[in-house]
């Protein structure tokens, strides 16, 4: 999918501060000292208000036009800009064959980090992919070592 660009509204807040907040993602917030590192900060709060949506499997909104967005009474506006984010890829179910021990460990592991086993395998083939890329080994996932593959030996007995 496309890059999406959303609405945000630069406003001056209390005590020399400024803050970010989009009209397409209520409680979408960014806040600093200067207005740089507010709209710099509003690129990772927008990136995480469409992680939330798609999480909770809702659609992304379509942004609002500029001119259609209300200013809230109290709001000390300073001006309106544009912030692209990349939507996450879609999501394809898939069926793969394990070991049940190594299922246990991964959702013991994704349980402690807060994550569902989908997640989980997501990261642990994303980083796997990116040390392939030349970026070199990656620690934490060297350490399953895949045991050796089970074998059958065949023996013939008899002449010939």
């Amino acid at each position: 999918m496309p890059q999406r660009f959303y609405p945000a509204v630069l406003e001056r807040g209390a005590h020399d501060t400024f803050g970010v907040w989009f009209p397409d993602f209520p409680g979408c917030v960014a806040a600093a000292r200067s207005q740089e590192d507010a709209m710099a900060k509003a690129q990772d709060a927008l990136a995480h208000g469409v992680d939330a949506l798609v999480e909770r499997n809702e659609p992304l909104p379509e942004p609002t036009a500029f001119d259609a967005i209300a200013i809230p009474k109290g709001c000390n506006f300073v001006t309106f800009f544009a912030v692209g984010v990349e939507p996450p890829d879609e999501s394809e179910r898939v069926n793969v064959y394990l070991p049940r021990s190594l299922i246990a460990r991964v959702d013991r592991q994704a349980a402690e980090f807060g994550m569902s086993r989908s997640s989980y395998f997501g990261l642990a083939a994303s980083r796997m992919l990116a040390g392939s890329a030349g970026l070199g080994p990656i620690p934490a996932l060297t350490a399953y070592v895949s045991p050796a593959p089970r074998t059958k030996t065949v023996v013939r007995r008899g002449g010939g």
